[in-house]
């Protein structure tokens, strides 16, 4: 075996993966996710960090344009797999470690793929939401042109999209200024350079303007609620206003139900799910592997390690200081809040009081106990989440979301007209 054959068989053990999740493809992420950790692969956070592409069922037309996007931006050696169902994530995975290795193939990819990727031209059209996936903790990673930041608000933007001008052509003493079509035409340059749109102008609360910067969330996103697209409008790092859609307009059929054997119910699983996204933005990696430890273990109906590993959980959160700090203040919502909103009582308080009633009740069904609180059963609706990040500082909005416990399968009457 050559050098280049074990560096590449060494490579493929610490793959990235990069996960899209159309809405309704719920089992098949998280059977991607077990399979993923068995194999001791990761999750990727960016296209520019991506190894693999898995695209877990059929996307929707806009959902697949994006795909294709997202594709054109990973650097090889790159694969890109679709999944069908949980039974072929196993198969799927096996392939998509063959081909890694198959280096005439990445080298017949490379002379034919464009050079730069390509960038929707609809600065507000959804498939330009490629979206920054970096983690909550802003720790900085390698970006394409076009990838958007969440936690810090800001776009990098290529200057090579700037028309260079001959001289000053066109300028007769002081009164020539007409071939730069006024001081609006900025003398032909590109504003949207490299298909980046900038900021555009804004009415401040104090009647200055100031820059207002558009940002759609989602729908690609790691531990994000799938299909949701969040467009928020930035002044400096604070939402001023939000819109929130289904890619696709919702157009996936029924959603999917979780089928699983055991006698554990199935919305402890999804708990559990929606907490190891909080922890895992949260940066607290070790209860976030927990999380996923104990969802893993209620979906394969252990009951005696599914409550051992729930167990684990709630002790290692209710011990962290570090992770009651961070959580701290983060989205806060008092009894008001719910009344007007329409919002069930488990959104009482800030993500900590949340993340701690949501470990109680996955508790509680483990153990087949009666929760501490009463569960009134309630949803929060999709449509609700614009009003609620609005007013935040866009390094929580992502922490704000996974707090709520969004359903996973989203009611498209509620979220299709925003």
């Amino acid at each position: 075996m050559g050098l280049n054959e074990l560096l590449a068989g060494l490579a493929v053990r610490a793959a990235h993966v990069l996960v899209v999740e159309p809405p309704g493809q719920w089992s098949t992420r998280v059977e991607l996710e077990h399979q993923m950790l068995r194999r001791g692969w990761r999750r990727a956070w960016t296209p520019a960090d991506a190894d693999v592409l898995a695209v877990c069922g059929v996307p929707g037309p806009e959902l697949a344009e994006l795909v294709d996007l997202i594709w054109e931006q990973m650097p090889g050696p790159r694969v890109r797999t679709s999944i069908s169902s949980p039974d072929a994530v196993a198969s799927a995975l096996r392939t998509a470690a063959d081909l890694l290795l198959d280096t005439p193939r990445h080298r017949a990819d490379a002379q034919g793929r464009l050079q730069e990727p390509q960038l929707s031209d609809d600065s507000n059209d959804m498939d330009d939401g490629d979206l920054d996936h970096g983690e909550h903790d802003g720790t900085p990673h390698e970006e394409h042109p076009g990838m958007r930041n969440p936690d810090h608000g800001e776009m990098e933007h290529d200057q090579a999209g700037h028309e260079n001008h001959d001289g000053h052509g066109g300028h007769e003493g002081h009164g020539g200024h007409e071939s730069h079509e006024g001081h609006g035409g900025h003398g032909g340059m590109d504003m949207a350079p490299g298909g980046i749109p900038l900021a555009q102008g804004g009415e401040d609360r104090d009647g200055l303007e100031m820059d207002v910067l558009q940002l759609p969330l989602g729908p690609v996103l790691p531990f994000w609620p799938a299909g949701l697209v969040l467009r928020c409008s930035l002044q400096g790092d604070v939402v001023v206003d939000a819109e929130a859609a289904v890619i696709d307009n919702g157009g996936y059929g029924t959603p999917e139900q979780a089928k699983r054997p055991g006698p554990m119910p199935v919305s402890a699983a999804v708990r559990c799910d929606n907490a190891l996204a909080l922890l895992a933005l949260a940066g607290a990696d070790d209860a976030a592997a927990r999380a996923r430890h104990a969802r893993d273990t209620l979906l394969q109906g252990e009951q005696d390690a599914a409550q051992d590993a729930v167990e684990r959980l709630y002790r290692t959160v209710r011990k962290s200081r570090l992770l009651r700090w961070s959580l701290r203040s983060v989205l806060p919502l008092t009894s008001a809040d719910l009344e007007r909103h329409g919002l069930p009582s488990r959104c009482l308080g800030d993500a900590h009081d949340r993340l701690l009633w949501s470990l109680d009740v996955i508790r509680a069904e483990t153990r087949n106990e009666e929760p501490v609180e009463p569960i009134d059963g309630g949803v929060v609706p999709w449509a609700i989440v614009p009003h609620l990040v609005t007013g935040l500082e866009v390094a929580s909005v992502r922490l704000a979301v996974a707090s709520l416990d969004l359903v996973p399968f989203p009611a498209v009457q509620e979220t299709r007209h925003v």
